[in-house]
């Protein structure tokens, strides 16, 4: 790496001096006048400079299209659907003004499209049909300590009848035992019906586990003395006989500390050519901040996430079936911190690679592994370095995804932190002991690192910040290239905008890729004036867009079945080398599971190709996929929308 990049210095210092130079030779008191600024300008606009590095260019919407964009989603139709519900502002909540847009990168329109909920910090995922499945999102904001102006928090109601659940109400109120004090639910809950636990050698009953609700309780009045310090058993109001005497809660701490964000239970499926949301049965469980990813059987994993009273999910992962519309929960609880990096491997487990986007304990199901869901069987993997700075980290599989590679980059310290990483890890999920080893480092520590697969397997990263929301003005204005097939990580041209949280990016149908989001805590480096969203659309014209004509392809089947073969015409298959199917992307807060770059077996003639979809349906997932091929100089076709059903 150090060679080549040294390579490419020295090259870019010989023509810049010759440039400028021959300009002092021309006219010398005119290069004084001849700013920094424009020199730049001159020189990452020369061809050779593009061809090697890639240029960088600014979309400004205009005023009455732009939004607070959070998730972006590349459509079967080309498309891009991007969603900001209320956009982390809390304005907007209060109004439910909630915003989505279809942005058509080819012809460059821009349409507003009705938001049925506030899909701020949802999950999404692509399904088989071509619809995008979205599901959760955001019930309330937080409140920051000082906001809190009653005391609340989590009370655990529990069911000793074994004959049935009860329900109560919004507004049932609770009253400790040893401190006397009320507390009103916000929500209605549902307890279920107490569990009757027998001896298994005799017979013999012993107890009743008894059903537990969770729910949000509040202070009826406002004031630091109606918080408590200390756990408390807590009778119900309103209740009488039986019911009295088996139904009560327990709460911890009720304060008025701060609230975290609240998830809704909604489920959506957005339809890309009708070009609106279409509403399913909602999940089983609030979730905001939730992973959504495919699993062996097509259906739909959905995981983690903070719930209707701002707590993280107690493990409760649920299933959403396509066919019919229906969510179910999984065998088991298993733990991890909310959007979690979580895939589907070739042998139908999945793929934990640790990384994540923020709450949840410290010392929970932060430990990289493969999950085999069916049998809720978690197996550690070791070797990972940085292990305690995996918030906010990405992860990809690398291209192809035959091989089973996956690389982790960059990351933070949990929560707040200050901690931020340089390393890339790998590990290869096909050795007999799979283990993390550390690849080439970034230059600067790295939260929120956008990445994208690109048809010729290599993988952009770019931008991130070296703080928590970009705090100090540590926005990362570089972007690089990792070549899977060399190892090797080199720079590219630097991206214009900086971006952090609430970002991301996006490969298109052309061989480019498009960044979006931001969300700076400040904008300065003392940290005392507040940041801006970030509402430009950046796009990225990598250098093989800057050498040779790209190749043709047209014609061919639209869909494809694993196993089976499709011919597509080119006027330049003699000079083709590879074809690629790869699955767009749906990204959000350094997450995106969706990506892969599956190699396809390829034949010739003179003006054709024809490529073969492996058969693996864990590989190759049902759905719309783009195809690409790359010719001797790695410039890729524009894609081809191929359907595997």
């Amino acid at each position: 790496m150090k060679d080549r990049a040294g390579h490419r210095r020295a090259r870019r210092l010989a023509i810049g001096t010759a440039v400028v130079l021959a300009l002092a030779g021309m006219n010398g008191p005119w290069v004084y006048r001849f700013s920094n600024e424009k020199y730049h300008d001159y020189k990452i606009n020369r061809p050779e400079y593009k061809a090697e590095n890639g240029k960088w260019e600014v979309v400004n919407f205009p005023e009455e299209y732009r939004q607070n964009t959070i998730h972006a989603a590349l459509l079967h139709t080309g498309k891009v659907l991007l969603v900001a519900g209320s956009g982390n502002n809390a304005d907007n909540f209060d109004a439910k003004k909630f915003d989505t847009r279809i942005w058509d990168p080819v012809k460059g329109t821009i349409k507003k499209i009705p938001t049925p909920a506030d899909l701020f910090c949802t999950g999404h995922t692509q399904l088989s049909n071509g619809n995008l499945l979205i599901a959760g999102g955001t019930k309330r904001y937080e409140k920051l300590k000082g906001d809190v102006t009653k005391a609340g928090g989590l009370m655990v109601v529990h069911n000793e009848n074994p004959d049935k659940p009860i329900t109560l109400p919004a507004g049932t109120k609770f009253t400790g035992k040893e401190n006397g004090k009320t507390f009103v639910s916000k929500d209605p809950v549902v307890v279920e019906r107490a569990t009757k636990v027998f001896d298994k050698a005799t017979g013999q009953f012993l107890r009743n586990d008894p059903g537990l609700g969770r729910i949000y309780v509040e202070a009826q009045k406002k004031g630091a003395k109606y918080e408590t310090g200390t756990q408390d058993n807590y009778r119900v109001q309103g209740l009488s006989g039986a019911d009295s005497r088996n139904t009560y809660g327990i709460a911890e701490k009720i304060a008025l500390d701060k609230k975290d964000f609240q998830g809704i239970r909604d489920a959506y499926e957005f339809d890309p050519v009708a070009e609106k949301y279409i509403k399913v049965d909602p999940m089983n469980e609030a979730r905001w901040y939730p992973t959504l990813t495919t699993m062996s059987d097509g259906k739909i994993l959905s995981l983690s996430g903070l719930d209707e009273i701002g707590q993280l999910v107690p493990g409760k992962n649920e299933m959403y079936d396509p066919k019919t519309k229906k969510w179910t929960y999984t065998n088991g609880i298993m733990q991890f911190p909310t959007y979690p990096a979580i895939s589907l491997m070739q042998n139908g487990k999945m793929f934990y690679s640790g990384a994540n986007a923020g709450y949840g304990p410290a010392d929970k199901g932060r430990d990289p592994g493969i999950w085999d869901v069916a049998t809720n069987k978690f197996t550690k993997l070791k070797g990972l370095s940085d292990a305690n700075m995996l918030e906010t980290a990405g992860t990809v599989l690398l291209p192809p995804a035959q091989d089973e590679k996956y690389m982790v980059i960059g990351g933070g310290g949990v929560g707040e932190s200050e901690l931020s990483s340089k390393k890339t890890r790998l590990i290869n999920l096909l050795a007999p002991d799979p283990s993390f080893t550390d690849g080439p480092s970034l230059e600067k520590g790295t939260r929120y690192p956008q990445y994208s697969i690109l048809p010729d397997d290599t993988v952009l990263i770019s931008g991130g910040s070296e703080d928590y929301r970009g705090r100090g003005a540590s926005n990362i204005l570089q972007a690089h290239m990792y070549d899977a097939k060399t190892g090797k990580l080199d720079r590219v041209a630097d991206p214009l905008v900086g971006r952090n949280y609430h970002s991301g990016s996006i490969l298109l149908p052309d061989g480019r890729v498009m960044f979006f989001g931001s969300d700076s805590l400040y904008a300065d480096k003392a940290n005392t004036k507040p940041g801006k969203f970030e509402q430009r659309i950046e796009i990225y014209t990598p250098p093989y867009l800057y050498r040779d004509a790209q190749p043709s392809l047209t014609g061919g089947p639209q869909t494809i079945a694993r196993g089976a073969s499709g011919t597509f015409t080119s006027q330049h298959a003699a000079t083709i080398k590879s074809a690629r199917l790869i699955r767009p992307s749906a990204s959000t807060h350094v997450t995106d599971v969706d990506q892969r770059s599956i190699a396809l077996d390829l034949k010739k003639t003179k003006d054709s190709i024809t490529v073969t979809v492996p058969k693996n349906r864990n590989l190759v997932e049902s759905g719309w996929y783009m195809l690409f091929v790359t010719d001797d100089q790695g410039t890729p076709s524009k894609a081809q929308w191929v359907k595997v059903p």
